[in-house]
């Protein structure tokens, strides 16, 4: 049997506020900013697709809650269009997360069979 809309709509939206209008914002932002870095550069592996999944969601939302907390945004979610700015900006902190761990995992793989002590003679002189 199915459940009429309103009735739907309502439950929908007492889930929202149940979890934070934020965190369903920022976890948005964090889905779709995965969704674009994956389809711009796809992964090497499955190892490496979960990596840049993780990363990317936890740059959006850790990202995102500091960019909000230190600039004091919070004042943006009590109107839709705050709602959505802070959706873009949960988007955006995410898209450098998912670069970042690629060259770390790179630099790390290209570094392979060699020992601490080179790796940080090497880093040394690139610092």
């Amino acid at each position: 049997m199915m459940s009429e809309p309103a009735t739907s709509a309502a439950g929908a939206a007492i889930g929202w506020k149940m979890i934070g209008g934020l965190a369903g914002v920022l976890g948005a932002g964090a889905a779709v900013s995965a969704i674009v870095v994956m389809l711009m550069t796809p992964p090497r592996s499955p190892r490496e697709w979960a990596v840049g999944l993780i990363s990317t969601v936890m740059g959006s939302i850790a990202g995102g809650a500091a960019v909000i907390q230190h600039y004091s945004l919070q004042a943006w979610m009590e109107s839709f269009t705050g709602l959505l700015a802070v959706l873009g900006i949960a988007f955006s902190c995410g898209l450098p997360a998912w670069a970042l761990v690629r060259w770390i995992f790179t630099y790390i793989q290209n570094r392979q069979g060699k020992d601490i002590l080179e790796v940080a003679q090497e880093a040394k002189q690139i610092i």
